[in-house]
């Protein structure tokens, strides 16, 4: 996820559904260049958070890249940039991913890619830094891949939650795929407002960013109005519920999710992200190899670390972090009050030459509006996932 806009000059694009955000109510702000909802009417951000935890929410999050690379070769060409090794999945399957820059090795962006065949491969950056992403990838694909720009031509909805399968199953959508994996699949027949039928296919993903059990899914602008209105009547049973981003925050918070523009950037490396997993290191070429390796070898300088509030502060970012009040540590990039744990959290970009292990009992204290507040170095994600099951 990105946290940045691309323009801040430009005026923000409204997604498909922007009418009905409008009219249940919603919260609306500006991100990553998309006027989004934040919260909507009669919740709120624990409400709407609580929901996803123990039932179901549904988020519009279309202001999602959507990037097409086909071509002969497509698969190979995005392997031998992006760093994780893509010839661990096969078709039908996803993968989280990172594009870093192959002179610092900084992550310019976390996406997932989806596998559909050796000739096209669809990837998802974040709103903010998809033209980028985009420009980086027509700069090095041969001849034979193209690379096609379609972030607003398609619409994303997550539904997330234990009940999540219940909620798709109940508007004919197939349910049950292994985690980050993807179908195709059918959904009635909508018709624009000339009576047009639109293709009513949608991508049934088994991905998320909530730490839940849970689908995105991937359809024309045409079909989103339609989806979104069924897939909200037949959940009201199942406790569903719309929610914005600001749930989507401290979900991903609790789960230590990165946020580029906040946790991750072009000044923050995978191997300061903890995100070295998500790397192919024996692959021959991706963006950054050199440079990484190197950092690899030497251990990174800082690196990111989960803190919990020892007391009742509410962390925030680019709050100072300090092993003692004489000696500075780094600063909080990500911080909030964990609806599930009743308590403050936070991600944190701290120097290496601290103990970051979670089970070393570390304390650091942490500069909340003026007061240093202690906070334990914990293990992420901060609760239980259920994301696989």
């Amino acid at each position: 996820m990105s946290a940045a806009s691309p323009d801040p000059t430009a005026a923000p694009h409204q997604g498909p559904l922007h009418d009905r955000h409008v009219a249940l109510g919603a919260k609306l702000a500006e991100f990553g260049g998309w006027t989004m909802p934040l919260e909507y009417a009669g919740g709120g951000v624990v409400a709407e958070h609580t929901a996803v935890r123990t039932a179901a929410g549904i988020f519009d999050v279309s202001h999602l890249g959507k990037v097409e690379v086909r071509g002969m070769g497509a698969a190979a060409f995005v392997n031998s940039v992006l760093s994780n090794d893509l010839r661990r999945i096969g078709p039908g399957q996803a993968q989280y991913t990172l594009c870093c820059d192959d002179e610092t090795g900084g992550i310019v962006d976390d996406l997932i890619a989806y596998y559909r065949s050796d000739g096209e491969i669809a990837l998802v950056p974040n709103a903010a830094n998809t033209a980028e992403v985009v420009r980086r990838l027509r700069e090095a694909a041969p001849s034979s891949v193209e690379i096609t720009d379609r972030h607003t031509e398609h619409a994303v909805l997550a539904v997330q939650g234990p009940r999540a399968d219940d909620v798709l199953a109940a508007v004919g959508l197939p349910v049950g795929h292994d985690y980050m994996s993807f179908v195709d699949a059918p959904f009635g027949l909508a018709a624009d407002s000339v009576g047009a039928e639109t293709d009513p296919r949608v991508v049934v993903c088994r991905t998320g960013y909530t730490g839940e059990r849970g689908y995105e899914l991937i359809t024309s602008n045409d079909l989103a109005g339609p989806l979104w209105d069924a897939l909200l009547a037949a959940g009201e049973p199942h406790g569903l519920r719309p929610c914005g981003l600001g749930a989507r925050d401290t979900l991903r918070t609790e789960m230590g999710y990165p946020l580029h523009g906040q946790d991750i950037s072009l000044d923050v490396t995978p191997n300061e992200a903890r995100l070295g997993w998500a790397v192919g290191w024996k692959k021959e070429r991706f963006w950054g190899r050199d440079v990484l390796l190197a950092e690899r070898e030497r251990g990174p300088r800082r690196r990111l670390v989960a803190l919990r509030s020892a007391g009742r502060a509410i962390p925030r970012p680019h709050m100072s972090v300090s092993l003692t009040p004489d000696v500075l540590l780094g600063e909080v990039t990500s911080g909030t009050f964990s609806p599930t744990l009743r308590s403050g959290i936070a991600l944190a970009l701290v120097s290496t030459s601290m103990n970051t292990d979670p089970d070393a009992g570390v304390q650091v204290g942490v500069d909340v509006r003026g007061r240093r507040e202690p906070f334990q170095v914990v293990k992420a994600p901060f609760v239980d996932p259920s994301v696989r099951s």
